[in-house]
């Protein structure tokens, strides 16, 4: 592909001086208190530097001394945009020290939360990068569609963000009949609002001068920096671990991977809202093939009973929060995780000595990864694509500052 800005390799490519300026950590295009060491010639980038840290929280550090059980909310503090993603991610993770069997209906669940949390990710993405490039109407629509997700989760787990809904050996309680109405009214109108995104942007003049040719990615640097989600993805590179590593029941659906070989903030543009399109034929066949049955498993190795009747018993409520507080044993090893969350590969690396505690838990955050290839995205534009190119990546600094 042919560029119409030059790459630069370094400073001698310049005549003119170049200045070092702060971008962040405190700046809304950021997108979280991100600090870039930015080099300039005038107005054309000679080198980005990102500088994290300023959100650290110490989470694999905390792992450590919480229960498996009680590490699940901290997860939900990661990408906090898509908590669900998250749970899903560690418990498939704990899951694998035991070979569990998770309920059928469980299974859905859990597919259809993971979807709408991808599509709440998005939503808030496309709403946020158009902003941060001057159009400001797709902000107030998709924050639309995004509340009527959010509605659904308050719905079925009681929050509407931070839920811990996913639990270890499947869900924490069924959904009630009113949930899946809102799903099957959602369903019917999205595809007819993501629509109206693209009237908005996609043949907009100003919107592809801004993002065509701008934020290349090579496929081979894409690999070498090791990226994934739909950065990979707008590199040309058709990687999905729902597809090529399938978990969960996904195989057991009807999708396309979104890729595109522009290697340009246009080109994840499109993957994202492809992507979208991609999320609501899944959620539609989910809802078409759940069946009913239990969503907790029985496995006595988690601890938790399998009915809700026994919920009402009090010798059951108190057997479960001593659970809960207490802990259950893992086998001694190690185990590795990993979805397709919306900004990438997540996974979760434990090791453990048989105790009721993970002895190290590493966390493999898409935000971190994709935010490495910062730099070569973005030497030779101008300081204003700076914008567009950090906007394309879709980071949140919760998972990166982890």
């Amino acid at each position: 592909m042919v560029m119409e800005n030059v790459r630069v390799k370094d400073n001698k490519d310049y005549l003119g001086e170049v200045i070092t300026v702060n971008m962040g950590p405190q700046h809304p295009s950021t997108h979280g208190v991100l600090r870039l060491v930015v080099d300039l010639d005038g107005e054309t980038i000679v080198d980005v530097r990102p500088d994290i840290g300023f959100l650290h929280r110490g989470v694999e550090k905390l792992a450590e001394n919480r229960t498996y059980h009680q590490f699940i909310p901290l997860t939900d503090r990661l990408d906090y945009l898509s908590p669900l993603s998250n749970n899903l991610a560690y418990c498939l993770a704990v899951e694998k020290f035991f070979d569990v069997k998770i309920p059928e209906r469980a299974e859905y669940l859990r597919v259809i939360f993971a979807e709408l949390a991808r599509l709440a990710s998005h939503l808030v993405w496309i709403a946020t990068h158009a902003l941060d490039i001057g159009a400001m109407t797709v902000f107030l629509y998709a924050f639309r569609e995004r509340e009527m997700i959010l509605d659904m989760f308050e719905i079925a787990t009681g929050q509407r963000m931070t839920s811990s809904w996913i639990r270890i050996g499947g869900i924490r309680d069924d959904v009630p009949p009113e949930f899946f109405d809102r799903l099957r009214e959602f369903i019917e109108i999205f595809e007819e609002r993501v629509d109206t995104y693209e009237r908005l942007l996609t043949k907009n003049r100003i919107w592809l001068k801004r993002t065509k040719g701008v934020g290349y990615l090579s496929p081979e640097d894409a690999q070498d920096y090791g990226v994934s989600g739909p950065i990979m993805r707008g590199s040309g590179i058709p990687f999905d671990l729902r597809k090529a590593e399938p978990y969960s029941i996904y195989d057991r659906f009807d999708f396309e991977v979104a890729c595109f070989d522009g290697c340009d903030i246009y080109s994840r543009y499109q993957v994202r809202m492809k992507e979208m399109r991609e999320s609501r034929k899944i959620l539609e066949q989910a809802l078409e093939q759940i069946p009913e049955g239990p969503v907790m498993t029985d496995d006595p190795r988690i601890g938790f009973p399998s009915h809700e009747e026994v919920y009402e018993k009090m010798e059951a409520l108190i057997r479960r929060f001593y659970l809960i507080s207490k802990g259950f044993k893992t086998p001694k090893g190690e185990t590795y995780a990993c979805v397709e969350a919306p900004k990438g590969e997540l996974g979760f690396y434990i090791v453990s000595d048989g105790k009721e505690k993970p002895y190290r838990l590493k966390i493999r955050a898409a935000s971190f990864v994709n935010l490495g290839a910062l730099p070569a995205m973005s030497k030779g534009y101008m300081i204003a694509d700076l914008v567009g190119i950090i906007g394309s990546i879709d980071i949140v600094l919760g998972e990166i500052d982890r």
